[in-house]
């Protein structure tokens, strides 16, 4: 049997030593920054032990401009002499990747004095070899335990139906990162009614007063047909995550209501949903 290498490359903050610890728990034999004049001698030493290396993950790192270089000629080579090579690129939103270092006070490994800068000059370098990518992963909106549930799915070859994350959120304190955002702000608004304002939308009179109108009733059904219409194409394609942002203006209303609703439809489907109230009092 022919040696399995994969290639993860990807943005620093992107989530690489995640992906690496996932591949490692699945018995892959994980080796960061290899010389690319090395690889083909790594490779015929893991094929020579007793019994042969036969799952290796090799991680790509931008601060090796020479790897990045020959990676196309070390991936080409592999191919040709019938190593199965795969390559996984981690991506992320410049703004994600600004607050996570920010989170961390971690300096970028490019420029340690400005970020901004690193990024940039990062994601140009790294250009060449996300066109290699076999598989591309956005982890702006993954924690570290989707990542690694995402990883070991593609490395497994399991397959699993895509995660509905659904998030409420209050526009008053910005927009999350999502795949799909839904402005709730012209359903009718429990703050003005005496008794609901201080309660929230897992309140049962909340939740009936923000859906139990025809307005609601309508958009509520509109909504879960084009949820409902979406996902299957989003199995197919294999996406892991579909997170949906839900929003009204202060967070503890409508958007709470119309969310823990979309749970409870889904879920009757059976589909994997997880639901967070970002602004939930």
């Amino acid at each position: 049997m022919s040696a399995r290498v994969v290639f993860v490359a990807g943005l620093s903050g992107s989530g690489r030593s995640t992906a690496m610890a996932a591949l490692e728990d699945l018995s892959f034999y994980c080796v960061d920054n290899l010389p690319p004049q090395l690889v083909a001698q790594f490779l015929a030493l893991c094929t020579r032990t007793s019994p042969p290396i036969e799952k290796i993950a090799l991680a790509v790192d931008a601060r090796e401009e020479r790897f990045l270089s020959s990676l196309p000629d070390v991936v080409a080579e592999l191919r040709s002499a019938g190593t199965e090579v795969e390559l996984i690129f981690l991506d992320c939103a410049d703004e994600i990747l600004e607050k996570r270092y920010r989170e961390t006070r971690r300096v970028h490994p490019l420029s340690p004095t400005s970020v901004v800068d690193g990024i940039a000059r990062e994601r140009a370098l790294l250009s060449p070899v996300s066109g290699l990518a076999d598989s591309r992963v956005d982890t702006s909106s993954l924690n570290v335990h989707q990542l690694r549930d995402l990883i070991t799915q593609y490395a497994s070859g399991e397959g699993r139906s895509t995660v509905v994350n659904l998030l409420s959120f209050g526009f008053r304190n910005g927009p999350p990162v999502a795949d799909l955002i839904f402005d709730l702000r012209f359903l009718p608004n429990p703050y003005w009614e005496d008794g609901l304002r201080e309660r929230t939308g897992e309140d049962p009179a909340v939740a009936s007063f923000v859906l139990e109108n025809e307005r609601g009733r309508e958009f509520f059904a509109r909504l879960c047909d084009f949820v409902g219409y979406l996902l299957p194409h989003y199995d197919e394609e294999g996406k892991a995550y579909l997170t949906v942002g839900l929003g009204c203006t202060g967070g503890q209303h409508r958007s709470v209501a119309v969310a823990r609703a979309l749970a409870d439809a889904l879920r009757g489907e059976g589909r994997e949903v997880r639901l967070e109230h970002r602004d939930k009092p």
